[in-house]
């Protein structure tokens, strides 16, 4: 398993993460200690959560529940709390389920890394991160309706110099090590990394946005920043939700899928995304390449990836996507899935 180095954060992960945010609905607490195991045997070395995983759905009545699943495993197993990196994510505004939809912010700060750190019974916390931005954020399909121009900059900006404030006093309780955001843009993380260049708190050491053959966003602005700034990518949805296994195609749903629960799968589930979906299903039967192993091993490929989280409700799944890292892409197969990408830009 390759690693990557998290940010300047002097830590380094695997190019594989284990997302857990079903732990608790789709996957049962046995199911996940067994996929943390199988996991860590592989040689992965991430793992990660957030305060209002699990999901599918989101309720009151499972909030904390992918952490506490975590963190029953952490208590069974203290001896290996150092095998691994542990990433957990601080809800932002709007979600009234946490906090009643307050705005992160440095009264918020210190009470929710408490509440993760007795969840996952554990001392610290290696990457936390802002589940996304009090302004608002292009990713979940904004995109298409995002308006800039109704945010308030110096407000905006004071925030950020709060938040990096109080997270500079978890790190120096040593709660936290690392600092990473999540659904941001290229403006937002600027802003950050340049407040902390500045001293106002701990720099920006990764990203946590959607990328996959199905949505490339980042490929633009983000991209350039990641590799100059050395804020590596944590791609979420690197399969697209499961489109990308092919097991949606043609109408199927099946049983205990997302799809099955969540019909919309999060606004992804357009006319236009499986045609997209056939044209990259061709690539990989044309050059023998199971299409899971295909998805992670581009993303795996991109110069800006630090890790790239994919989640499993069964076992079994797992067993298959850690088959991924065996998998390399050649030059010829690269360059079908950009001429693919070319042909079904963005379809969700």
């Amino acid at each position: 398993m390759k690693m990557n180095p998290l940010g300047r954060s002097g830590l380094t992960v695997s190019e594989l993460c284990l997302g857990t945010m079903t732990f608790g609905t789709q996957t049962s607490e046995a199911d996940a200690h067994t996929q943390i195991d199988m996991a860590l045997a592989a040689g992965i070395n991430f793992v990660d959560t957030a305060e209002m995983y699990p999901v599918n759905p989101v309720s009151a009545e499972t909030l904390g529940g992918s952490e506490k699943i975590i963190g029953i495993w952490n208590a069974a197993n203290p001896a290996r709390r150092g095998d691994y990196v542990l990433a957990t994510k601080h809800s932002g505004e709007g979600l009234a389920h946490v906090r009643d939809g307050a705005p992160i912010s440095s009264a918020t700060i210190a009470e929710t890394i408490e509440g993760s750190l007795k969840r996952l019974q554990t001392d610290y916390i290696d990457l936390y991160q802002f589940h996304w931005p009090n302004r608002g954020s292009y990713m979940f399909r904004k995109n298409w309706t995002y308006d800039p121009p109704t945010q308030n900059r110096e407000a905006t900006l004071a925030n950020m110099q709060d938040c990096l404030e109080a997270l500079q006093i978890q790190v120096d309780k040593g709660n936290i090590r690392a600092f990473g955001l999540s659904n941001e843009s290229a403006w937002g993380t600027a802003q950050w990394l340049r407040l902390s260049d500045e001293g106002a708190g701990p720099r920006v050491a990764s990203i946590q946005n959607e990328y996959s053959l199905l949505c490339r966003m980042y490929d633009t602005d983000l991209a350039e920043l990641s590799v100059n700034e050395d804020v590596g990518l944590m791609a979420f949805s690197p399969l697209g939700v499961g489109l990308l296994t092919g097991k949606y195609q043609n109408g199927a749903v099946p049983e205990g899928s997302r799809k099955s629960i969540v019909e919309s799968l999060g606004n992804r589930n357009s006319e236009r995304v499986y045609p997209a979906v056939d044209a990259y299903l061709s690539i990989a039967e044309r050059h023998d390449l199971d299409p899971v192993h295909m998805a992670l091993a581009w993303c795996r490929s991109r110069v800006f990836m630090m890790s790239a989280i994919f989640g499993a409700t069964k076992v079994a799944q797992l067993e298959h996507l850690l088959g991924s890292v065996d998998v390399d892409l050649s030059d010829e197969v690269l360059a079908e899935i950009d001429n693919a990408h070319r042909a079904h830009p963005m379809p969700y």
